[in-house]
């Protein structure tokens, strides 16, 4: 196996001290930016790889950035994982990736796992319960460990939240659907306890309501975030002898799809019988038939973006407390237009 090149392989090479190359790759602003770029030239070209350990001795930083998410049974977070470690892994640092797995016990031993292995921060959303580990979230702040929450934030934390506008995007689609000429349109809606599962029901209900068409009791209904979510409800409402909708706007992808599998299930068509639109845009959107319409967050730039002011709150150890609304977009498919079917 061969020996890892060091600071003093590059140093050599160079005709420079250990010292100058070392602030170099530090960037420190005491080096010249001639040097600089040679230094990082050289090491590139020698495959030189800092050694963490090492480095955080002197600077008393692990490198690792914890992250926890809800779950990982959907692309959704794995494609912002993947975005925040794009951005991490250029700055050498390490991820420690934990699942929730919808538990908010879990999500608690994950948090003291993380703290417990000194992590210099954590990026995070939340289970479908955003408020039950506040009394956690709170404390890593208050010991000094800087969160940044992204898609579902806790109302209660002053800290820095990763958004889109769930109820502007939640409209859009109501609003799609209206236009399309569907009226008894259902809401299958999140987890009661989740910010953004009140912000998608305002955008339902506001639509509903500009466009003067009536919510029956009937037509909002709490479901989970899973497949067979979806299923179990399309399944009650169709066996039973109530109000039957002519459109689904659905709290997710997952139990968009569920629905639509429980619909097919009885030999109706969509969206003839039913028209179905999703949220998130989960690559299961273009794989069913028909494809399911759905509101597209940026995933990769959530996560670039989350890494991004980690960095920064490291960096400054300041706050740096911020809402970021990103743009989210709404992909038209066969699910909803009247005029196709399966």
């Amino acid at each position: 196996m061969e020996k890892p090149i060091t600071i003093k392989d590059i140093a050599k090479k160079l005709g420079l001290s250990t010292s100058t190359v070392s602030r170099a790759l530090s960037d420190s602003w005491e080096i010249k930016k001639e040097t600089k770029e040679l230094v990082i030239k050289t090491a590139a070209e020698l495959n030189y790889h800092p050694n963490t350990q090492a480095k955080g001795l002197v600077t008393k930083k692990s490198y690792t950035i914890g992250i926890v998410v809800p779950e990982l049974v959907t692309s959704f977070f794995p494609m912002i994982i993947s975005g925040i470690q794009k951005i991490l892994m250029h700055e050498g640092y390490q991820i420690l990736i934990t699942q929730s797995n919808e538990s908010a016990e879990t999500e608690r031993a994950n948090l003291i796992l993380l703290e417990q292995h000194m992590v210099d921060g954590i990026i995070i959303s939340t289970t479908s319960d955003s408020l039950v580990n506040s009394d956690v979230y709170k404390s890593l702040q208050d010991n000094g460990i800087p969160l940044v929450f992204f898609n579902r934030v806790p109302s209660n934390i002053d800290t820095t939240k990763i958004i889109i506008d769930d109820k502007k995007m939640a409209y859009s689609a109501v609003t799609h659907l209206i236009d399309e000429g569907y009226r008894k349109i259902f809401h299958f809606a999140g987890p009661e306890k989740l910010d953004i599962t009140k912000e998608r029901m305002n955008g339902y209900i506001e639509a509903m309501q500009d466009a003067n068409l009536p919510i029956s009791d009937s037509a909002i209904i709490h479901s989970g975030i899973f497949i067979r979510d979806g299923e179990q409800i399309m399944e009650k409402i169709l066996s039973g002898n109530g109000e039957k909708p002519d459109a689904v706007f659905a709290f997710n992808d997952p139990v968009a799809i569920g629905a639509m599998k429980a619909l097919k299930r009885h030999g109706l068509k969509i969206p003839d019988d039913v028209a179905f639109v999703g949220f998130s845009e989960s690559d299961m959107a273009t794989v069913v038939e028909p494809y399911l319409t759905s509101i597209e967050q940026p995933r990769a730039e959530i996560g670039e973006i989350s890494a991004n002011y980690m960095l920064d709150k490291i960096r400054t150890n300041r706050l740096l407390n911020k809402k970021i609304v990103l743009d989210a977009k709404l992909n038209i498919r066969e699910s909803s237009h009247k005029n196709t079917q399966l």
